[in-house]
């Protein structure tokens, strides 16, 4: 038998947090792989060495967070476990160190993890990686080089409760920061990824003239900031005050269109009033075709029933044994208390009480066709039957 199971704990010591949690997510006793979602705010070292303890040793990745999900909902300064075990699923996993000064190399060195993998007919490539590193498609594109196009990868950027200081990543019994880490899964029931965003195109599409990295300076040979103000109709107190530009921009994000024609999110996270530029979360590439983006917690819930439709229906018929969800901090933003508990219950199926575990992210990882594969403000799920 095949199982899926999800503990969590809020306690303040760290190695009953762990003992807790681990507790809770242990169906059986041959877990195959473990997923570990913690608050920074525990000391980490203790926290893993009692869940690792418990588990006698079972693949595990992880990772700190900007919050995590869990069956009973979200929650926050808190550690969440998932387990993965029984016959025909199988697991191994890698970590790459000093991922920021190498971030292709890093990811190319996580993925060679898949190597190990049974013979199993479905596959896939989980990745946690440090938020604050750099620009994650450069890991995206390091995995892709390994595994090519027939491993979707999946997974998300390492949070630290918000203050974008630093971010911890766990691998077996390390606890690592500024790293790359991976878990390659193979399983002889099918595997399911769902990935939508809830945003919609505003205006005509434009074209970035002049970006470098994250920050975008000109768009349609405008500064960029002035254009975005002036088209999207800006409130007055957004215009000048930097806390109240970001509220309004949670809402309304920059779109990439890619070669297959979908639409990657990119966050804007701060406008540079000097420069007149708009610093986002992610690269943004010159040359690329962008639009304005608009949403709401209405479009946002509606994202989250169409990816766990995708997710559900990629099982091709199997029954879901449980979901793990890397939902962006950004989306957590615009639903709300209310809505993000409202959230987890649809990604549970309406109530079916599928297991759902996960985590708020600085970003998600998605590729199941193509090269490209990081978003922002965006939901990616995983499926496992």
């Amino acid at each position: 038998m095949r199982w899926f199971g999800v503990g969590r704990s809020s306690l303040e010591d760290p190695a009953a947090a762990g003992r807790e949690a681990v507790e809770g997510s242990l169906e059986s006793s041959d877990p195959r792989l473990l997923l570990v979602f913690a608050s920074s705010r525990y000391e980490l070292e203790p926290l893993l060495a009692a869940i690792n303890a418990r588990s006698g040793g079972a693949p595990l990745i992880g990772c700190t967070t900007a919050g995590e999900i869990a069956s009973s909902g979200p929650g926050d300064a808190g550690v969440v476990v998932t387990a993965i075990g029984g016959d025909g699923f199988d697991a191994h996993v890698a970590a790459a160190p000093r991922a920021s000064t190498r971030l292709r190399e890093a990811g190319v060195e996580a993925a060679a993890c898949i190597d190990n993998l049974n013979g199993a007919a479905h596959r896939a490539l989980l990745i946690l990686s440090d938020g604050l590193a750099g620009d994650q498609q450069e890991i995206v594109r390091g995995a892709y080089s390994v595994v090519g196009a027939g491993v979707p990868l999946v997974g998300g950027c390492a949070g630290d409760d918000m203050r974008m200081e630093r971010t911890y990543q766990l691998c077996g019994n390390e606890v690592l920061s500024d790293a790359v880490v991976a878990a390659g899964i193979s399983s002889e029931s099918p595997l399911g990824i769902g990935v939508r965003h809830g945003w919609s195109r505003v205006g005509e599409p434009m074209l970035i003239t002049r970006s470098s990295n994250n920050r975008v300076f000109e768009i349609d040979g405008e500064p960029a900031l002035d254009l975005y103000l002036e088209r999207l109709h800006v409130p007055e107190p957004a215009r000048s005050d930097p806390g109240e530009f970001t509220r309004f921009a949670a809402t309304h994000p920059l779109g990439l269109a890619s070669r297959r024609g979908e639409h990657h999110v990119r966050y804007i996270g701060e406008a540079d009033f000097d420069e007149r530029a708009l610093v986002c979360i992610a690269e943004v590439p010159q040359g690329a075709l962008t639009w304005l983006m608009e949403g709401d917690a209405e479009s946002v819930l509606e994202a989250t029933d169409a990816a766990r439709d995708a997710a559900f229906d990629a099982l091709g018929g199997n029954r879901p044994l449980g979901v793990v969800a890397f939902d962006c901090i950004a989306r957590r933003g615009v639903l709300g208390e209310d809505g993000i508990a409202r959230e987890i219950e649809r990604i549970a199926a309406d109530g079916e009480a599928t297991p759902v575990a996960g985590f708020y992210t600085y970003g998600e990882i998605a590729r199941t066709h193509g090269v490209s594969g990081f978003h922002n403000q965006t939901l990616v799920l995983l499926a496992v039957s």
